[in-house]
């Protein structure tokens, strides 16, 4: 039986996925948080799932690297320099990141990504995502994962093509661009909606989260897989197999 060891073990994710685990055929090793060191859980477990805080992603990376122990990443709010240490950190161990774990999501975004590729030019995107009223960052690491897979299906970037400020005098929309707009509010889990319009005609890709669980399942469902895999930075997409 596949061990996992968790960081950010006392979080609400934690805690779920330590509850999913024996369900889906996983032994949990044991956690740590802010106060542990990072190094004796990536001993001991077969593979990491990682649901801290994004300021203690590159300790957790190292101690995997030093452990030769598979790490799935599902913290969000990651910076530039952060994903630069991911991807050092693939070319020596297996490493999923993600921006949401939910197996619905992965699908999504490869719908997402083969719908901008085939509808071309003429079609406008627009992300509208809407979580609880204490989520720290926005857009959402969802949002920001469908965008780049639009971004990928136009053949751009999101970094090229998003727009997430448009108050005031805007002007027409452009071209080629992404709408991100970000809702906050009561206690919603998770909505993302995918929106393709284009004149006399609107394609919408809907994806709602009513459970935490789901988030859970998936990130031990990628840990499983994640387990057997050569060193190489991978995607929920990779899990689904598409």
């Amino acid at each position: 039986m596949i061990s996992i060891g968790i960081y950010g073990s006392l979080g609400r994710m934690g805690q779920a996925i330590a509850d999913a685990a024996p369900g889906l055929g996983a032994r949990i090793a044991g956690g740590a948080d802010a106060q542990d060191d990072p190094a004796i859980i990536a001993a001991e477990a077969d593979v990491l799932v990682d649901f801290s805080a994004a300021s203690a992603i590159e300790a957790h990376l190292a101690a995997a690297r030093a452990a030769r122990t598979p790490i799935v990443i599902g913290t969000t709010g990651l910076s530039q320099r952060q994903h630069d240490a991911i991807d050092a950190a693939a070319r020596e161990i297996a490493v999923l990141q993600t921006g949401n774990t939910s197996m619905g999501v992965g699908l999504l975004a490869r719908l997402v990504r083969e719908a901008a590729a085939r509808l071309g030019e003429g079609w406008d995107i627009e992300i509208v995502e809407m979580h609880h009223r204490h989520k720290a960052d926005a857009p959402s690491g969802t949002a920001l994962m469908l965008g780049k897979a639009a971004a990928e299906g136009m053949g751009t970037t999101l970094a090229e093509a998003q727009v997430t400020d448009r108050a005031g005098l805007t002007g027409a929309r452009a071209g080629g661009t992404i709408g991100m707009a970000s809702l906050r509010g009561g206690s919603v889990v998770g909505d993302h909606s995918v929106i393709f319009a284009t004149a006399g005609e609107r394609i919408e890709l809907i994806h709602r989260a009513d459970d935490r669980a789901i988030f859970a399942r998936g990130a031990v469902r990628a840990a499983l897989w994640l387990a057997g895999q050569k060193p190489g930075r991978y995607t929920m997409a990779s899990v689904l197999g598409v």
